[in-house]
Parts: C-alpha cells; sequence; structure tokens
C-alpha cells in the first residue's frame, strides 16, 4: 500500500511504521491546491487540518483510506467518502487530560486575574504599597462555582472531573432548542442563565456552526467566563469582541479562532482585544502535551493496521 502524509510537521512525535509492507511518503504540510497531486495513487491518506473535499476525493480513485490525525473530522467530506466506500477514521481519548488542564488554566488564570496582576507589577505598583500585598484586581474562587458544560464526551468529561476537584459545580448543557432535557443535563438556555463559566466540548457541525452568538453572550452573567478549546466557529467572534469591548461577560479563554492560522487582521488578533487582561488567546496549543501527541500517533497508525488487516477502527464514514 501508498501512504502519503499530507501534515507531518503538524504531529511532533515519533512516528513508527505500520507492520505491514507498504511504501511512505511524507510532506511537512501541504495546501489545498497540492492534495490531488500528492494523493494520486496513495490508497491511505493521513491529513490533519488539510481539506479533502469531495472534488478531491472524486479524483482519487485509487483512494481506500483517510486517517485523519485528529478528533475532528469537518476539513474531509464524509458524505463522498461514504459514497465512494472510502474508510476514514479519526484519533480519539488521546486528549483526555491536555485538553481539560489547558481549560483549568485558562479558568484559573481569569479567575484570579493573573495577567491583570502581571501588567500591576511591571508598573511598580507593588513597590509603592503602604501595605504588604494589593487589592487592585478582584480574585474569584473556582470552588463553589458553577461550571457549564456544552458537550459530554472525553474532554467535556474530563473537565467536569477536575472541576469537580476544585469544588465546581458542573452543569452539563442540553441541546440548544432542545424541547426535552434528560437526566442529569440542564436546559441550554438555564445555563446560559446561571453559570458562572462555560466550557465548549463539542464539534463543529451544521448545527454547532454560530452556537454562541450575540444572543448568547447576552444572555449569560456579566461575570460569566467563556472557554473555548474545541473549534472557532462554534462562536460568533465579532459578537464575542463586542461582548469583550462592552462588558457583557467577564472575560474569555480561547485556544481556537474561525480560520486557522488566522489571517491578518482578524478579530481576535486586534492588538486591543489582546491588551485586555480578562481576554487570553493561545494558538491550538491545548492538545499538544507531547505525551498527548505521542498516544496520538500511536493511536494513528494502529487505525491504518487495523485498517489493512480488514478491521477497521475509529471508524467515522
Amino acid at each position: 500500500m501508498r501512504i502519503v502524509q499530507l501534515e507531518s510537521e503538524s504531529v511532533i512525535a515519533a512516528m513508527r511504521r505500520p507492520a505491514f509492507a507498504h511504501e511512505w511518503v511524507d510532506y511537512p504540510a501541504t495546501t489545498p491546491a497540492q492534495v490531488v497531486e500528492r494523493l494520486t495513487g496513495a490508497d491511505i491518506a493521513i491529513t490533519n487540518k488539510v481539506p479533502l473535499d469531495a472534488a478531491a476525493i472524486a479524483a482519487l480513485p485509487a483512494l481506500k483510506m483517510v486517517a485523519i490525525s485528529a478528533t475532528g473530522t469537518n476539513n474531509v467530506d464524509l458524505d463522498a467518502c461514504r459514497a465512494r466506500g472510502v474508510v476514514v477514521s479519526n484519533i480519539r481519548g488521546y486528549a483526555e487530560h491536555t485538553v481539560p488542564e489547558h481549560v483549568m488554566a485558562l479558568l484559573l488564570a481569569l479567575s484570579r486575574n493573573l495577567v491583570a496582576w502581571r501588567e500591576t507589577l511591571q508598573a511598580g505598583a507593588w513597590q509603592r504599597a503602604e501595605q504588604f500585598c494589593l487589592f487592585d484586581h478582584p480574585i474569584r474562587d473556582l470552588h463553589g462555582a458553577a461550571l457549564g458544560l456544552v458537550g459530554s464526551g472525553t474532554l467535556g468529561n474530563g473537565v467536569a472531573r477536575l472541576a469537580e476537584a476544585f469544588g465546581m459545580r458542573v452543569l452539563r448543557a442540553e441541546h440548544k432548542g432542545a424541547t426535552t432535557v434528560r437526566p442529569g443535563y440542564t436546559a441550554f438556555a438555564e445555563v446560559l442563565a446561571t453559570a458562572d463559566a462555560i466550557s465548549l466540548h463539542c464539534p463543529l457541525t451544521p448545527e454547532t456552526t454560530g452556537l454562541i452568538g450575540e444572543t448568547e453572550l447576552r444572555a449569560m452573567q456579566r461575570s460569566a467566563l467563556l472557554i473555548n478549546t474545541a473549534r472557532g466557529g462554534i462562536v460568533d467572534e465579532a459578537a464575542l469582541v463586542r461582548a469583550l469591548k462592552e462588558g457583557w461577560i467577564a472575560g474569555a479563554g480561547f485556544d481556537v479562532v474561525t480560520v486557522e492560522p488566522p489571517p491578518a487582521g482578524h478579530p481576535l488578533l486586534d492588538p486591543a482585544l489582546l491588551a485586555l487582561p480578562n481576554f487570553l488567546l493561545t494558538p491550538h496549543v491545548a492538545w499538544s502535551s507531547r505525551p498527548a501527541m505521542q498516544t496520538l500517533a500511536d493511536q494513528l497508525i494502529a487505525n491504518i493496521e487495523a485498517f489493512a488487516a480488514g478491521t477497521p477502527q475509529n471508524r467515522v464514514a
């Protein structure tokens, strides 16, 4: 089998080769315009974020499997793969520790105003103080606060475990617009209105695109925090900028944006926004601890070997 990895630099790990006869071709990075040329004659494509759309799939008659080196599948046209009989497998569970830890880091930094305190010290305020401490910025405890979770898969559940260890009360949000509320869940609107912080852990689908917009941001408490380590398109970014600048919510911690890497002039990279102490943006790194990436790489090869053995695993198509 011919295996072509389109974005080898997107995962930093020791990636062993499959235990069957094969030809392996590596490309550090691939643009959408290069996909068909590079995958021509390939039996297995390994992709992470570069799009593999219906036109590309139609132009690759030899393609038998798409091995996604990530959990998200929105970059691959699954319907086109199903129609062609192309198996698609993704990675699961590899970030069950690293993403929840990143979520808690963002929550702690925002709740305890760490950026504002750093700026205060850089300005020399402590050195000029008349007593041993300062009270310039409010500090809130996570203990006793309500955390709303949108998405209760592996990552949402991992965040719930850590949040409960901090003494937080976890509210699992029911689907937006649902007419009934499942046992153990809370109506979406109630979560918006009552949670002290909301963390997003749902995939990007037509149903979740723009899930959090102006209406939802205005429905949140003015003291609430919004954390997004899922996908950028779940939140209306223009509305988020207004929410932060006009004080609809107390702060936000994001690890994702709608277009990655973000183009020049992206609203969440506005220097004025990045200067706000209540907005933290990291460059899609919540998933990328070294142990997590090694687990991802190992599972990727296991997915390919399972397919070659006639027993595909982690199938999404």
